[in-house]
């Protein structure tokens, strides 16, 4: 079975590049992560990723902290995940480029569309850090700008849970899972899929969303195949 999209987004979350340790980088997880974005881009997909650096660094944390500081760690912490995630992918043979929202020239290149566009065609994987470069904006949001810019075909927001719950399946055994959602949906239920900025971006320009577990690597295949796993989020909650 064929890859079913050209270019696809991929929402890695920094909890996932912990591993079991729940806190800082998991070389192991993110070596298995990443030999799988490979066999992704090996099957000719164009593969774009988004991080975050909830690993590392939560907005939140710095309760006594001016927000706009606390979001400009955390946009520090996505650069030094998209590093390990370029190093990683660089391990296993795929060409790849890091690209952030804020300008650090020594040590990745500044977000210019254009040129990510390029990259994207000539087969190497772009690694956006930094999210929007700007505070008071989610990884989330990033995701969303940066898949609307690229022209992803589908956004794969890979999560530490298997799909979209009506409840914390990790607490609750009766939580329902949904196959397929709207936007809309997502937004009245506060489902907490992503932020309703990122939500209401994705439903204004037509990117549907792939919400997946990245507990076992080989999702990520079976995503970009089209395969019926996790919840498939779109304007009219179709899976297609």
């Amino acid at each position: 079975m064929g890859a079913k999209y050209k270019r696809v987004l991929i929402k890695i979350s920094g909890e996932a590049l912990a591993g079991k340790n729940g806190f800082g980088l998991d070389e192991d997880t993110i070596g298995k992560i990443c030999e799988h974005v490979k066999k992704v881009s090996d099957m000719g997909v164009q593969v774009a990723i988004v991080v975050g650096g909830g690993n590392i660094w939560r907005g939140r944390s710095g309760e006594n902290m001016d927000r706009t500081r606390a979001d400009h760690m955390g946009m520090l912490a996505t650069a030094i995940n998209a590093l390990a995630l370029c190093s990683s992918l660089e391990n296993c043979g795929v060409e790849t480029r890091v690209q952030t929202g804020i300008e650090m020239r020594q040590v990745a290149e500044f977000y210019i569309r254009g040129k990510a566009v390029r990259h994207l065609e000539k087969g190497r994987v772009v690694i956006f850090g930094c999210g929007t470069g700007n505070p008071f904006m989610s990884t989330d949001t990033a995701a969303a700008l940066r898949a609307v810019e690229i022209e992803a075909d589908i956004i794969l927001l890979a999560k530490k849970v298997d799909a979209v719950y009506d409840s914390d399946p990790a607490t609750n055994p009766n939580a329902k899972k949904y196959d397929s959602l709207t936007y809309t949906e997502i937004l009245s239920m506060s489902l907490g899929v992503m932020d309703a900025t990122a939500a209401s971006m994705c439903r204004d320009n037509h990117m549907p969303i792939l919400v997946f577990g990245i507990s076992d690597p080989e999702n990520l295949e079976r995503a970009v195949k089209g395969e019926p796993i996790g919840t498939y989020v779109s304007n009219d909650g179709i899976r297609k």
